[in-house]
């Protein structure tokens, strides 16, 4: 790959524009560049969820899902490439179904709590929902490939699934809402 970050600051920014992996300069406050920063957050809040005690097929997973955000970055970094396809999006959703299986059935909302490792997980889903709502912002002014919807759509059920899932790995059950608990 070379020495591609050889210099961390590049003063090119100082304007309030940046490159895309194109070449073309856009503001920093731009659709496109606000999508960059949700997904960039989403994967540092998978990275944050990574330095819990996991077991050993969610944290594969995860590693897996912290490199297909950074090539769902790119994909939106550049416009007009393709990096997201059916196959990451179908591996979320095997892990989704399996993960899912051995849960009990919801009849009731869940409050994002529980343990450490489960909260973090909805903490996740939350910002995985704001950068689908960025990126389907950025779709109705600008060309977007579906894949990356797709992926990011999914991505926020299983961290929903997986935050349960850790509930009751930790012997912790699901922390369910009580409609009026204060009124």
């Amino acid at each position: 790959m070379g020495h591609r970050l050889s210099k961390i600051y590049t003063r090119t920014g100082d304007a309030g524009t940046t490159g895309l992996g194109d070449g073309n300069r856009v503001s920093k406050n731009s659709l496109r560049i606000h999508s960059l920063g949700e997904i960039d957050e989403l994967n540092a809040c998978v990275g944050m969820l990574l330095t819990e005690t996991l077991p050993d097929d969610v944290r594969a997973l995860l590693t897996d899902v912290q490199h297909d955000l950074f090539d769902l970055g790119g994909e939106v970094c550049i416009p007009g490439m393709s990096m997201i396809s059916t196959k990451q999006v179908d591996k979320l959703e095997a892990a989704l179904d399996a993960w899912n299986e051995d849960l009990s059935p919801l009849k009731d909302f869940i409050l994002p709590g529980g343990s450490r490792a489960a909260s973090q997980a909805h903490l996740c889903r939350t910002v995985c929902r704001r950068a689908e709502r960025m990126l389907v912002g950025l779709a109705q002014e600008e060309a977007v490939n579906d894949g990356p919807r797709q992926y990011l759509n999914r991505l926020s059920d299983l961290m929903f699934v997986l935050g349960r899932h850790l509930n009751k790995v930790d012997g912790h059950g699901d922390v369910l809402w009580q409609k009026g608990k204060n009124a």
